[in-house]
């Protein structure tokens, strides 16, 4: 059935072709395709394997028609866009040979995805044949960057982390499948910094299906005892800035004799201070330190000085003691903190765990910035040989709205699809914040982040700048020996001179 319809299309051509018909082959892809242009119409074939054929006609400027015949059944499909740009995309798809098979290989770092791939994909696309492979997150870059160095095409799917997915972002159409017309399909309908961040040069490798901002979270009681409210409002109006924040500090500290602490350390005010930038590290080739570092520098030095922060670490034992109000001074003499800054995920996997005992006595409020931490995102390998299937899956996690409202309701993320945002917003009451919508909360502060801040040579900077502020807040440096210094060490790692 197929050669007598390509016959028939092509006679077609022939006659319509007043001007006189060039046959031109298609080279070096694995496909036929027939290009018979005239100055003022075109007719285009394409044979991409046994199972697909397409083809259009019409003027250079207005194609009239645009068919596709997939396994014998007969389409129409959009035909108003120009020539050209039919002839870029469609050239482009042939040079990749077309989807070899109906199977998608794998590999992530997180069972999430595995949860998505077999309890929510499979259902809606039972035909699609799942290759799953999870490795653990401390080994995943050095088990990926041997497959990309040697253009393998297995696997389709890396699921990379916030913590080096610029890497692989940055490095392009060397490691990643150009996503941008796929962006620009959901881009209306999608939180924006989440594919901020999977974006390079203009163009975007990596889309995410969660957004992850932060929020600032209190305790209520404390709130209402030293504040004289509780009411998340109310809250949010004395540390709406960062001169507000130290400002309460300052009361909290004054109307407990010294027992209340706004922060259990000064490290819950990275993320914050860090998306409240104008700028990013290096510009132009040239570190920059952001007036926004400074600041979160100075604030971290008043804080320390004052013993207005409670002298913990992240993700020690004294940080999950303060959630739980069981935080004690050198002395022994209990201290009382006040707040953490946590995202989505912090609230469900860090202080709910934690601090049980604390139910119904959390509050929550942005704080003095939107912000974001952590984050999943799905890019496709560059030399998959399926990349049609691959672009499906990635436009069905990151945007499907069935899929993403059973997610949401599912696991309580915050999804990256606004509509079912706006659908679902008002639904997530929690008794452990006394009753208070995390969710809306949430929403809120996501579409407010600034997701064009990210650099690949962010983990090694930030890490840098977090030593030369804890050097000068514990009085090691001054401030201008701790800079100094720090731009020394990013001068010596990473070759970056810094901007006067």
């Amino acid at each position: 059935m197929k050669k007598i319809f390509l016959s028939l299309i092509l006679f077609l051509g022939i006659i319509f072709n007043s001007v006189g018909m060039n046959f031109i082959q298609a080279a070096n892809i694995p496909s036929t395709a027939i290009l018979l242009p005239n100055e003022d119409s075109f007719f285009f074939v394409a044979q991409k394997d046994d199972n697909d054929i397409i083809f259009y006609t019409g003027t250079k400027e207005q194609p009239s028609a645009l068919f596709a015949m997939y396994k014998n059944a007969f389409f129409r499909l959009n035909a108003k866009k120009s020539v050209s740009e039919y002839n870029q995309k469609f050239l482009a798809s042939l040079s990749t040979g077309g989807d070899s098979s109906n199977k998608l290989s794998i590999f992530s770092f997180t069972d999430e995805m595995q949860a998505i791939s077999e309890l929510y994909y499979k259902q809606a696309f039972p035909q699609t044949k799942l290759d799953y492979t999870l490795i653990p997150t401390d080994q995943y870059p050095s088990k990926i960057d041997p497959i990309i160095e040697s253009k393998s095409s297995r696997p389709d799917i890396f699921v990379l982390e916030d913590y080096f997915v610029r890497k692989y972002v940055e490095s392009g159409e060397n490691s990643l499948l150009d996503l941008t017309d796929l962006y620009n399909e959901i881009k209306n309908d999608v939180i924006p910094y989440q594919a901020q961040e999977g974006t390079h040069g203009q163009k975007t490798f990596a889309l995410s299906w969660q957004a992850n901002p932060g929020a600032m979270f209190y305790r209520r009681s404390l709130a209402k005892k030293y504040l004289g409210t509780a009411d998340p409002v109310e809250v949010q109006r004395f540390v709406s800035t960062w001169a507000g924040f130290n400002e309460t500090a300052s009361i909290l500290n004054y109307r407990s004799e010294g027992k209340c602490k706004i922060v259990s350390t000064t490290g819950d005010l990275y993320k914050p201070f860090l998306y409240s930038r104008k700028n990013p590290w290096i510009v132009d080739g040239k570190l920059v330190i952001d007036p926004a570092m400074e600041e979160y520098m100075e604030t971290c030095k008043y804080l320390r000085d004052n013993k207005y922060e409670g002298k913990t670490s992240q993700w020690h034992e004294g940080w999950f003691a303060g959630m739980r109000g069981e935080l004690k001074d050198d002395s022994g003499d209990p201290i009382e903190v006040f707040a953490y800054f946590l995202p989505t995920w912090g609230l469900h996997y860090t202080l709910k765990p934690n601090a049980p005992n604390t139910s119904g006595d959390w509050g929550m409020c942005q704080g003095p910035s939107s912000y974001s931490w952590g984050g999943t995102w799905i890019a496709i390998n560059r030399n998959t040989k399926n990349p049609n299937l691959a672009k499906e899956f990635v436009k069905y996690v990151c945007s499907n709205e069935s899929f993403q409202e059973a997610w949401a309701k599912d696991t309580g993320d915050l999804v990256s699809n606004t509509k079912v945002l706006n659908k679902i917003k008002n639904s997530y009451y929690d008794s452990y914040l006394n009753g208070q919508n995390y969710y809306e909360e949430f929403v809120k502060i996501a579409t407010k982040v600034n997701g064009n801040l990210r650099q690949a040579t962010d983990s090694m900077i930030d890490g840098l700048w977090i030593e030369a502020v804890k050097s000068y807040k514990s009085d090691e440096k001054t401030k201008e020996e701790a800079l100094d210094s720090f731009k020394a060490q990013v001068k010596w790692t990473l070759g970056f001179d810094s901007k006067e």
